[in-house]
């Protein structure tokens, strides 16, 4: 009697299989929205302006002369809702007929619409903390530069240092900015630079970083260590690509790190939610398919530009 063997009945074996299991892209973290203060008292409309007023002088008195009176100075901060973003999908009937993996498909089509928008609010708000400033200028305050070019110079130029951490707390001193609650947001290329430094990899130079060979700087987004006040986060939607002169120095294709205090009161960046992501979906009769869509509106703009320190590497 004739048996079975691979060799006389591999019709009868799969060659391929496919699993159950979808693999999915790795995720960089978010976590921006949470230094942005949310505007309460914008009902309506797309724009709202925010009055503000500056400080008064103290003048000299001559004794029986009459007492000077000055004005404070005013100024207005517009604020519009400039973002309507949109991110969809569809699944057509055929596919869903025929797909092994149509449920896996339809379950992940709302969260990930809304990881699109997240992403796309994330970036936008880094942009504007970029865009705040003039580009090609120090922005000086008091006369300490709220833009500059990493003066790191090993194994490349424009690389960030440790000095440059001391410039943007000077920085923020100068502009009368609390020290409580500052942060500096990085780029990836930042913290390798930070790991590789010969002070921090060399212990015995500076006893402060001890643990770091073993430990790493980081642990999820923060760093483990406090640099001159900041604790440090790392963030993968930094403005990239600015190429510009900024005192005399260049920097080409580069990269806006951010220095400020998240403290409650001074926080840079205001914003409003005008809508929130909504979803929606309807079955398309003409085209035979399902479609998803999520919307959502918002604006996002630097509101204290003394409380933003830039510096490109």
């Amino acid at each position: 009697m004739a048996g079975f063997m691979v060799s006389t009945n591999d019709h009868l074996i799969r060659s391929s299989l496919w699993s159950k299991d979808i693999k999915e892209v790795l995720l960089a973290d978010l976590m921006g929205l949470k230094f942005v203060r949310m505007l309460q008292d914008f009902p309506d409309g797309d724009t709202i302006n925010i009055p503000s007023i500056g400080q008064m002088d103290a003048l000299d008195y001559v004794e029986g002369q009459p007492v000077r009176y000055t004005a404070m100075d005013t100024g207005n901060f517009p604020f519009s809702i400039n973002q309507y973003k949109s991110s969809a999908t569809y699944i057509t009937n055929k596919m869903k007929q025929d797909s092994f993996y149509m449920s896996e498909l339809t379950s992940s089509f709302v969260p990930k619409m809304a990881r699109a928008i997240a992403t796309a609010m994330e970036a936008d708000m880094f942009a504007n903390c970029n865009s705040g400033q003039d580009s090609g200028d120090p922005n000086t305050w008091n006369g300490a530069r709220h833009r500059f070019v990493g003066s790191g110079s090993s194994p490349a130029s424009n690389l960030i240092s440790i000095v440059d951490f001391a410039k943007a707390a000077y920085a923020l001193d100068k502009a009368y900015v609390p020290t409580q609650n500052r942060v500096a947001i990085v780029d990836p290329s930042v913290e390798y630079t930070l790991s590789t430094l010969t002070n921090i990899v060399n212990v015995s130079n500076n006893c402060m970083w001890e643990g770091v060979i073993t430990t790493g700087l980081t642990s999820g987004m923060r760093f483990l260590k406090n640099i001159y006040g900041f604790d440090v986060y790392v963030s993968h939607f930094l403005p990239q690509g600015i190429s510009e002169t900024v005192s005399g120095v260049s920097v080409t294709n580069g990269v806006a790190n951010l220095f400020f205090s998240a403290a409650s009161d001074v926080v840079p960046l205001v914003g409003q939610v005008r809508q929130p992501p909504k979803v929606d979906s309807d079955y398309n009769k003409d085209l035979q398919r399902d479609e998803y869509v999520t919307t959502c509106r918002w604006g996002l703009k630097l509101f204290r530009p003394e409380n933003m320190v830039v510096c490109l590497t």
